[in-house]
């Protein structure tokens, strides 16, 4: 939190109020409506996602439970400081439920964790259409947070394939849908802030800040977001207020786009029940699990 704060005081005495105004001035109700309606499809998305990560770790959720408790873990995240809180609550409360804590936490982990490597993948592809001087600095950072990927699910190989392994097809291609919305609704934010530049181009800014936006150090998802999109605009020849304008109409939209997720605060999600067995080698009395079979 106190990065973001640095951050948006930083880019507030540089630039002023009035990219932070612009941006608010803006936004408008099409836009709106438009968020609203892609963020539905991208939380259907994730739900499905974690839906088949969960099952394959024995902590099964319905698809019905995993989408309802997205949209209250987005709305959470975006009010929150962070930008992660709603995610470790519906994974505290998902282990809860299935008497799985840990691997109720894991699950959203690796459902997580596999949207942000297939976006970092995707970022990849449009990294020869991002300003010269951005090339290098994101392609190095791109191939870190896949390094990272890799090593972690060799530590953890046993668990990725359970989690992962019988459905990544499907986790990919959901994984690119979701991001493929999240670019949708910045290209959105973006033209409505009169933005001019060809759409190839502002994906792979697009990209480049929403990797940057996913860090967790933001003020309810405000202030790493910002600071990204200064400096890629920038380097773009944008100029370091559109992106800050852009980011803020991307914010605001992206706020709305989670309200849905206001009528399940309340509610309990109904998961299938966990399927785990002792591992073998575990003494009597031990408490080392494997991943048994589960129900569809």
């Amino acid at each position: 939190m106190f990065a973001a704060a640095v951050i948006l005081a930083v880019l507030a005495a540089r630039l002023g109020a009035e990219p932070f105004l612009d941006g608010l001035r803006h936004t408008d109700p099409r836009g709106l409506l438009a968020a609203l309606a892609v963020t539905a499809v991208t939380t259907a998305c994730c739900a499905r996602r974690w839906s088949l990560i969960a099952h394959g770790l024995g902590v099964g959720i319905s698809f019905g439970a995993a989408y309802r408790t997205c949209y209250r873990a987005q709305l959470l995240n975006a009010t929150l400081p962070g930008g992660v809180l709603g995610d470790l609550h519906r994974g505290y409360r998902h282990g809860r439920d299935t008497a799985a804590l840990g691997l109720g936490l894991r699950s959203v982990a690796w459902d997580r964790g596999s949207g942000q490597v297939v976006q970092a993948g995707l970022a990849v592809g449009v990294v020869p259409l991002l300003p010269g001087v951005l090339r290098g600095w994101a392609a190095g950072v791109l191939a870190a947070v896949l390094v990272v990927a890799a090593v972690v699910v060799a530590v953890a190989r046993r668990e990725a394939v359970a989690a992962l392994g019988g459905v990544w097809p499907r986790v990919l291609l959901l994984s690119a849908v979701a991001a493929g919305g999240h670019v949708v609704v910045f290209l959105v934010a973006a033209r409505t802030a009169g933005v001019d530049l060809s759409t190839p181009r502002l994906l792979a800014l697009a990209l480049v800040v929403l990797l940057a936006s996913a860090i967790p150090v933001g003020i309810a998802g405000w202030g790493p977001r910002e600071g990204a999109a200064a400096g890629a605009f920038a380097a773009a020849g944008l100029g370091a207020a559109t992106g800050v304008e852009v980011a803020v109409v991307y914010g605001v939209m992206s706020l709305v786009a989670t309200l849905p997720g206001i009528l399940v605060l309340r509610t309990r999600p109904t998961s299938a029940a966990p399927s785990l067995t002792p591992s073998a080698g575990a003494g009597k009395g031990g408490s080392a699990w494997a991943i048994g079979p589960t129900s569809s």
